[in-house]
């Protein structure tokens, strides 16, 4: 009985299944953009708040049908439910013939003042930007509303002091702004700048989350969550087929009431490229690794002899999986930061990332400062859990990136310490190495090096990490050993060349770059073959303290392989 009530038609009663009339189908590909931008400035429905399991509110927004190009969306000015009560009535018409067919309801009169109401403002297209690889954003053209208010960039305002912040919210009239954190600040701007008007846009690396929608977090926070998040439905996921560490930018709009986040309503870029062209990516998986063949030069002034010593016998080619071995002290912090000055000045196109895992606060700071990129840490009094997030963040980005023919370089410090966090995540399988290592622990860490591959579509993803040894722990011992040979590149730091102060304290005999006639020229190979014949018979300390003295003489590599001909 309860199947018959249900097909019975709430307007004649009768059970009779109408027949059902086509719909009109929409095209997949995005409508004109005057039209999806005004759609983008229409009022949204509220969304419904429901918590997901990691406490977060799921920010259920009914307005995803409303996003540009949505191949799901309603007509405009319908109701949730108007649609299917007017193609049910029409659906009786068309099953009862025997019943006359009323005549059409006259069309309402539009009120003069609904007729003559303005449209809204419709929000400027945002500029494609590239890639910005060493932190050095370039100044975007000033956008401006129809009505005259001014927009706002998130991204920009968490790139502000504090100062500066309030000064604005001042401007703005925000009100009670004393006491409030940058992040609650920068909330309430945007809230108050929404209220007068004005266009919002941001941009943040995409996380999505198990129940379907997702979250665009911000570097300069460390993709930690914050109230400043951006909301991106599951419906807006699926129609750009979008992954975790995708790059969105584009226009959102502030919480309703009710509601605890922004919501994304209309993508203007995925990694740096318009939303039509993201579609032709490969899969990360299915690309081609090869081994590097396009060279990173170090080597920067006379006086920057690690680069030129690592030029000349551990060269680092683009795709290079590369591991710094360094007892403690030796200097590898310094190491890794010399490297990220080298290719940002060398190589302005490759995307450079700084991975801090379990460092101390100072370190990050100075990092921070002294290199032109992006820094993403995760410090020691942070838990493992997070240690561990940070590092699948990075790594989802810096794939998502190589699948748009990006290069990418990714300098971790230290990949011991993240293989202790997983050690530490990982639930345990019952089965433990010497030293408390779960046997299941090193896969994930293991995936995350492995991912730097030259990619023959284009592209490539450089891994240089630092292993601990010699730190009195098995464990440390334990995760090298693992992890040894799983590089084309390793460089070993000596602790007996930092004793007597001598810099870069490399192994020369123990460091070296497979494949390296891939990277060289054959001149300069052979020539870097001899070298290497002079310096074998002696001590670590001797042979560094001799080329040393050779490089200092000459004002380039290239003078000093010359001279050696001579």
């Amino acid at each position: 009985m309860a199947s018959n009530f249900e097909d019975q038609d709430p307007v004649t009663g009768s059970t009779e299944k109408p027949a059902e009339q086509p719909e009109k189908s929409e095209p997949r590909e995005a409508k004109s953009a005057e039209k999806a931008e005004a759609k983008a400035d229409k009022p949204e429905a509220k969304p419904d708040a429901k918590p997901d399991a990691k406490g977060e509110a799921k920010v259920e927004s009914k307005v995803e049908a409303k996003v540009e190009g949505k191949p799901d969306a309603k007509p405009e000015g319908r109701s949730e439910t108007g649609p299917i009560v007017r193609r049910r009535a029409s659906s009786v018409q068309a099953g009862a013939s025997h019943a006359p067919t009323p005549p059409a309801p006259a069309p309402a009169a539009v009120p003069p003042a609904a007729a003559e109401a303005p449209k809204p403002a419709e929000p400027q297209a945002r500029p494609i930007e590239g890639p910005r690889p060493h932190g050095e954003r370039p100044e975007r053209p000033e956008r401006t509303a129809k009505n005259g208010a001014p927009t706002l960039d998130l991204v920009e305002l968490k790139d502000m002091s504090i100062q500066k912040l309030n000064q604005i919210a001042k401007d703005l009239g925000v009100p009670g702004v004393a006491g409030l954190r940058k992040q609650e600040l920068i909330f309430k701007i945007l809230q108050t700048q929404a209220e007068k008007s004005g266009l919002i846009f941001s941009e943040g690396v995409l996380e999505c989350l198990p129940d379907g929608f997702g979250f665009l977090r911000a570097p300069e926070y460390n993709y930690l969550p914050g109230p400043d998040d951006v909301y991106v439905s599951p419906s807006q996921i699926r129609r750009f087929d979008l992954r975790t560490g995708d790059t969105i930018s584009g226009q959102i709009r502030p919480p309703k009431e009710g509601e605890r986040y922004f919501a994304l309503i209309k993508v203007d870029a995925i990694n740096f490229e318009p939303p039509e062209e993201a579609r032709n990516k490969i899969f990360f998986d299915n690309l081609t690794p090869l081994y590097p063949n396009s060279r990173l030069k170090l080597e920067t002034v006379r006086d920057n002899y690690s680069g030129r010593v690592m030029d000349l016998l551990t060269p680092i080619g683009k795709g290079q999986r590369g591991l710094i071995v360094a007892p403690p002290r030796t200097g590898k912090t310094m190491l890794l930061q010399n490297i990220a000055n080298s290719v940002t000045t060398n190589h302005p196109e490759v995307v450079l990332i700084v991975l801090l895992i379990d460092e101390r606060p100072e370190e990050v700071t100075d990092m921070q400062r002294s290199v032109k990129g992006e820094v993403i840490s995760s410090t020691f009094d942070e838990p493992a859990a997070r240690h561990v997030q940070v590092a699948e963040m990075v790594i989802e980005k810096a794939k998502r990136l190589v699948e748009h023919k990006r290069d990418v370089v990714i300098l971790l410090d230290s990949i011991t310490r993240l293989a202790r966090a997983y050690n530490t995540v990982v639930p345990p399988s019952g089965k433990v190495l010497s030293g408390g290592v779960d046997s299941n622990a090193l896969q994930r860490p293991k995936r995350f090096f492995g991912a730097a591959r030259n990619i023959e579509e284009g592209g490539s993803l450089t891994i240089v990490a630092t292993a601990l040894i010699d730190t009195g722990s098995r464990m440390d011992d334990v995760i090298f050993e693992e992890f040894k040979g799983t590089g084309n590149m390793e460089i070993h730091l000596d602790r007996k060349l930092v004793d007597k102060r001598v810099f870069p304290a490399i192994d020369i005999n123990k460091s070296g770059t497979r494949k390296e006639e891939l990277l060289l020229p054959r001149e300069e190979l052979n020539r870097v073959w001899v070298l290497r014949k002079v310096l074998n018979p002696l001590s670590p300390t001797e042979s560094m303290e001799l080329l040393l003295d050779k490089l200092n003489k000459t004002r380039s590599n290239m003078e000093f392989l010359a001279s050696m001909s001579g």
